[in-house]
């Protein structure tokens, strides 16, 4: 009777166990195939989109290779990019992310580079002259501007504004841009462009690659150093948008990019020349 009475008290213990060494043994699901890169675990590159998916998942298409960070939502279709495939942005949709992994936090000196093609003037939501916005971070640091970092072009080929816009954890914002006499010509002639941002926290200054060439004016956040950006504030990356929300309005924060990105890289480093051209020969 006794050995009855513990063989029936051990079966649920012996089964639990064999439920959990059956667990352990089976194979984790596999995340499919999506491009990776080079970087090293703990490398300059935070953050990466080949935008390269050829799935039916549009999540998938727009991964960040980094750390399989996975988009919350992703609208925008698939085309043919500088290399492999791209996404074609459009007027009041863009792809969110909740954070760039760790580039916020860890990066003083940063660079930001991607790919992008664009015939013509740009346009705001409402389809009059207006900037379009290719990155932004949303930011509940309290600035009028709803964010607190923003790359955005503003023109026509003729002449075009690129302005990168930031505010650092004291809320204390700078605009670093090449407008006016320092408008850019040839940009949106609807053929494939490479942009580097490659900020120095060492002297301050922003320096603008346009395919792998550097251009002679360096704007200065006066003598700022490291970027500095909160990220306990960040609420949203957002890739092909500005910080805003008001997407059925000509509001220029909330404006959308309507060419094609491919590309997307944000390094927590200032490449160097030779980094930047490499880049752009190998149509990384």
């Amino acid at each position: 009777m006794k050995a009855k009475k513990l063989f029936r008290y051990a079966m649920p213990s012996l089964a639990v166990c064999v439920l959990m060494f059956g667990c352990q043994k089976k194979d984790r699901p596999g995340l499919g195939d999506f491009p990776k890169d080079s970087n090293p675990p703990g490398g300059p590159l935070n953050f990466y989109l080949a935008f390269d998916g050829t799935t039916s998942n549009a999540a998938m298409n727009a991964v960040d290779s980094i750390r399989a960070n996975f988009p919350a939502s992703n609208p925008l279709t698939s085309t043919t990019g500088i290399s492999g495939k791209a996404v074609k942005g459009e007027a009041k949709k863009y792809i969110k992310f909740a954070k760039p992994n760790d580039w916020v936090s860890v990066s003083k000196s940063f660079t930001i580079a991607f790919w992008f093609k664009r015939d013509g003037q740009t346009k705001n939501n409402t389809g009059t002259n207006g900037p379009e916005h290719i990155m932004s971070m949303a930011s509940t640091i309290g600035s009028w501007s709803e964010g607190t970092l923003m790359v955005f072009l503003e023109g026509n080929n003729t002449a075009c504004g690129v302005k990168l816009f930031v505010v650092d954890k004291n809320a204390t914002d700078s605009w670093l841009t090449w407008e006016g006499g320092n408008a850019i010509a040839g940009l949106l002639d609807n053929a494939w462009h490479h942009l580097a941002f490659v900020y120095d926290a060492a002297t301050s200054k922003l320096t603008l690659y346009k395919d792998g060439v550097a251009n002679g004016f360096t704007p200065q956040w006066g003598s700022h150093g490291d970027i500095a950006i909160d990220n306990s504030k960040v609420t949203e990356l957002k890739i092909g948008a500005g910080p805003g929300t008001k997407y059925d309005t000509d509001d220029w924060l909330s404006s959308t990019f309507k060419g094609e990105l491919d590309q997307f890289r944000l390094y927590s480093k200032p490449l160097n020349s030779g980094e930047v051209s490499a880049l752009v020969a190998s149509k990384l």
